[in-house]
């Protein structure tokens, strides 16, 4: 089957805009300016937008405008990554980013997503990639000659269907995920930031709680504007601070082995509350001969230095990591309200950071972070509201890695014609 499609370079088919090579002015509101950081596991992630004026839009368009259908990637960075132009986003290109645009209805944009995705091309990519002084890239200049793989239509049609099929319940698990994520931090922000079952008693409502929740808190403020007993805190009170290390990269029986290892790069790209796939793995001789220890399972984990300082998450397995992440483990078995509470502080820490070219946290920075601590008892009973919350969001998170492995795994033998549609949708249904 495979011998009979065709091989064709990406520019006969289809179109290749560059974006603009500058940054435009911001605006609080208006058209969307897409960045590099707005690509994440082929979808757009528009969570952390920036935007223009309509102006500043027509400007930056006046080469092209981005359409539904548009596949962008970026060329520079985190060279690989691409996601579609959905319907109705009214949209320009940041720098380092461009757009493939189908010239027919032969090629399916979806399909076009996907292969581009597929561990063949994405070799082909890191082939040629060019390495620069400050940032990896590919001359855009060479990518029209690319290969492009095509079915027929029908054939792009059936694959681009099927690892959708599997696409919408990945993204049904993280909409899941986040409003359970949501939920667990409007019960904290009620509970340590606005101290709502507090107020409610002062003024003599009711906290609308059980009774057995609701008698654990007091019914009135102390002079420091906290709930009466309770104290600011240290954070490393709560917290075992854990450092990490990188085996010798020259070392290649430090490398592949069983072991997950995070890097800042990790953490930082990881769209859900819990890390549990990392790019790279190491030995356990690796992880004996190197300053890197295993961090357990459900610990908050940062970036504690780069351009992406703060980014956080849970680990959901247990796993060893790099220098440029600091994990808090609870040892008092309470690691829900430890990551509720750090989310609620770690804007502070990174507007206290410093560094001389990058924020920076430092241990400092952890040892003298205060918290607001209320009794023992009420920090039990949030972490038994929402155990349940988290052990759900995980399992959601587990269950999304799975099926991308799924679509990881079917892609390039679909792409080749080594499986046939209806024995991996057959994979799909199981699924």
């Amino acid at each position: 089957m495979a011998g009979e499609w065709e091989i064709v370079e990406f520019g006969q088919v289809n179109d290749i805009f560059d974006g603009p090579h500058a940054t435009p002015q911001f605006s609080d509101e208006g058209p969307i300016f897409l960045g590099i950081d707005a690509l994440d596991d082929g979808r757009l992630d528009l969570s952390q937008t920036r935007h223009v004026t309509d102006q500043v839009f027509l400007d930056w368009t006046r080469r092209v405008v981005p359409q539904s259908g548009d596949l962008v990637f970026s060329y520079e960075t985190r060279i690989g990554q691409a996601a579609l132009i959905p319907e109705g986003l009214k949209c320009c290109l940041g720098r380092r980013l461009a757009l493939v645009r189908p010239k027919s209805d032969a090629v399916n944009s979806q399909y076009l997503l996907y292969y581009f995705l597929g561990p063949g091309f994405q070799e082909h990519l890191r082939a040629h990639t060019k390495p620069g002084s400050t940032v990896d890239r590919i001359h855009l200049k060479d990518f029209p000659s690319f290969p492009l793989v095509l079915p027929p239509r029908p054939y792009q049609d059936a694959i681009a269907n099927l690892l959708g099929s599997l696409d919408d319940k990945i993204e049904l698990n993280r909409r899941m995920a986040a409003t359970l994520e949501e939920m667990a931090q409007a019960l904290f922000k009620s509970w340590f930031v606005d101290f709502d079952p507090v107020r409610a008693k002062a003024e003599g409502r009711a906290p609308g709680l059980p009774a057995a929740a609701a008698a654990l808190f007091p019914d009135r403020f102390g002079d420091d504007g906290l709930p009466e007993g309770w104290s600011k805190a240290s954070l490393l009170d709560h917290a075992r601070l854990i450092s990490g290390g990188t085996p010798k990269t020259e070392e290649p029986t430090y490398w592949g082995g069983p072991i997950l290892w995070a890097s800042a790069k990790d953490v930082s790209r990881c769209a859900d509350r819990f890390l549990t796939v990392t790019e790279r793995t190491i030995t356990r001789r690796g992880l004996e001969e190197s300053a890197t220890r295993m961090v357990p399972a459900l610990s908050t984990v940062v970036v504690a230095r780069g351009a992406t300082t703060g980014r956080h998450c849970l680990f959901g397995r247990e796993m060893a990591m790099n220098q440029t992440c600091y994990a808090l483990h609870s040892e008092a078995e309470r690691p829900f309200w430890l990551a509720c509470t750090f989310s609620a502080l770690v804007a502070e820490l990174v507007h206290g950071a410093h560094g001389s070219v990058f924020d920076t946290i430092t241990t400092t920075t952890l040892q003298t972070a205060k918290i607001v601590h209320g009794s023992d008892e009420v920090i039990s009973a949030f972490e038994r509201f929402v155990q349940p919350i988290y052990e759900r969001i995980l399992s959601l998170v587990e269950e999304a890695a799975a099926l991308r492995a799924l679509r990881d795994t079917l892609l390039p033998k679909l792409i080749s014609g080594e499986l046939r549609i209806k024995d991996a949708s057959k994979a799909v249904e199981a699924a």
